[in-house]
């Protein structure tokens, strides 16, 4: 052998991929990118918002029945309080596993799957008279619903890729759980409508079993080899998480009809808290694409105040649905169609606002969210002064419900489409997860702290008929809303409006914080080129 033919030979072995050639994808693995016509993604959307009009209307149906509950099934106040808690508990907690999975997973599977499980579970409370089993069915509820709102998320993002459309979509889909909160109220206390409540929902999954592509459902996660699916999952960190929320809203829900000081409440709210603190140390120890949560999520662009914002759009419809349909139906004896006839203008007024999600592309989010606050403010302050009265009415109660229906939709509109834009579009799911976590513990803490409020005015100034520990608890939400106007006016970035959303991973976004996980990963990738590299050097 010659010495040309050795260095032709060594050249030949240095040209050779350190790690093994990846097998080409099968043909149902290949993501396919169709662009889907105007009539299929109209018909898609509809369907998500469908689910979501049903789901909520599961939840808002129950807030003008409780009265009628309390007497005719002789629940006790801790069990009226759970009827309406079990379903935020389960709902909270679950909300993570179900998101890592659609975004993990296929989200269509997820979607058809929570949507099947709500009509299976309605139908059997249709037969449900006594109060244990259904509060069990209504926690059931929640974890069937926390399986339906971060897939159908994560499907409509990939069906409106375009942010214009993505906007108008995202503002839709929101404005329906609004519109559903006020009409469950005018039949929630008809459980024979719980019939027509599981049509509407088989219906609406079995359509979308035929009728969402395969392809929509495809992201960069769902193309890995089942094994890697599960590694990627971070059993570990959303356990820990999810004990975490169990306690933590079952502590505070506790703690306004148990007393804060008791030991039932005061244990599971400390281990929750600790557990929390574990959970977000644990996930700086995992790779950032295994991580449930990674921890450069915290840094995109205004995620955090985003996070913050949306604490506040559940509280403030929440507060107003229980003040005033226990004021009206107890104190003032309006029947219960009454009550939810004069709640009307909070839906008319989200309806409308939830057709404004193309001005996030005109405006800043900033001064859309700002104005939307001032709303919130001027109705809040309307609300605690005065309302107690049926001559309250006009003068305060309306005016109040349609401007604060109205700001608290746009803030709850268009927080939901900046911090959607803040996030790499394969992140959907996770996004999802954590913006409906924050609604639903801002609704969870705040009326905890709201009928506390309530609870101790009112035993000082004249018991619950008179107005002073509602307007109380006004003055308490007003404090809530100016905290976060003077958060978003320091805190938002502009600079970051309207530009395209970060790539999954994009090592060189501004947002991205490697963890250890990653610098090894990278000083194992350095190594590896450094071996390549003296590979091909001639001999």
């Amino acid at each position: 052998m010659n010495l040309c033919s050795i260095f032709r030979d060594g050249a030949r072995i240095s040209a050779k991929p350190i790690m093994p050639p990846l097998q080409p994808l099968s043909s149902a693995e290949t993501p396919v990118h169709h662009e889907l016509s105007l009539a299929r993604k109209l018909v898609l959307l509809f369907m998500f918002c469908l689910a979501q009009f049903l789901d909520a209307f599961s939840n808002s149906a129950l807030f003008s029945a409780i009265p009628v509950l309390e007497v005719s099934m002789g629940m006790t106040e801790s069990q009226s309080t759970w009827i309406m808690s079990a379903f935020q508990l389960t709902f909270a907690s679950f909300l993570l596993i179900s998101g890592r999975i659609s975004d993990v997973y296929n989200p269509k599977i997820g979607f058809v799957g929570g949507v099947s499980g709500l009509g299976i579970i309605s139908l059997c409370a249709g037969f449900v008279d006594d109060t244990i089993p259904l509060i069990i069915l209504r926690a059931l509820t929640g974890i069937a619903s926390s399986m339906t709102i971060p897939s159908a998320l994560a499907l409509l993002v990939n069906v409106f890729p375009e942010p214009l459309e993505q906007a108008r979509a995202i503002g839709i889909f929101g404005g329906c759980a609004c519109i559903a909160n006020v009409l469950g109220l005018m039949i929630g206390a008809m459980f024979v409508q719980w019939a027509s409540y599981l049509l509407g929902v088989l219906v609406s999954a079995l359509a979308c079993a035929f009728i969402i592509p395969p392809e929509i459902a495809n992201t960069k996660d769902n193309l890995e080899p089942a094994a890697a699916k599960w590694k990627s999952l971070d059993l570990l960190g959303v356990t820990i998480l999810t004990v975490a929320l169990i306690l933590f809203i079952f502590a505070v829900t506790s703690g306004s009809t148990d007393g804060w000081a008791s030991a039932a409440v005061l244990v599971p709210l400390i281990i929750s808290i600790m557990m929390v603190i574990g959970f977000f140390y644990w996930e700086t120890r995992i790779h950032v694409d295994t991580a449930a949560i990674p921890p450069r999520t915290w840094f995109y662009p205004n995620f955090s105040i985003l996070f913050a914002v949306a604490l506040l759009p559940l509280l403030w419809w929440f507060t107003v649905f229980i003040i005033f349909t226990t004021l009206w139906q107890n104190v003032l004896e309006w029947s219960v169609i009454s009550s939810a006839v004069h709640m009307l203008p909070l839906g008319v007024a989200a309806f409308f606002m939830s057709f404004t999600g193309s001005l996030s592309r005109i405006f800043s989010p900033k001064w859309i969210i700002l104005t939307g606050m001032f709303f919130c403010m001027v109705a809040t302050v309307l609300l605690a002064l005065g309302g107690g009265k049926p001559e309250d009415y006009w003068p305060y109660v309306f005016p109040a419900f349609s401007l604060g229906s109205a700001g608290v939709m746009l803030t709850y509109t268009h927080t939901n489409i900046a911090i959607f834009q803040a996030a790499p579009s394969s992140m959907a799911g996770t996004v999802g997860v954590i913006f409906n976590g924050a609604l639903e513990f801002g609704s969870a803490i705040g009326l905890a702290g709201v009928s506390s409020i309530e609870t101790s005015v009112e035993a000082i100034h004249g018991g619950s008929h008179e107005y002073q520990g509602r307007a109380a608890v006004f003055w308490f939400l007003l404090a809530v809303v100016s905290i976060l106007f003077i958060s978003v006016s320091i805190f938002y970035d502009r600079s970051t409006d309207h530009t395209p959303q970060p790539e999954h991973g994009d090592p060189g976004h501004p947002a991205r914080r490697s963890t250890d996980s990653d610098e090894k990963l990278n000083d194992l990738n350095g190594t590896m080129i450094e071996k390549a590299n003296l590979a091909n050097l001639p001999v």
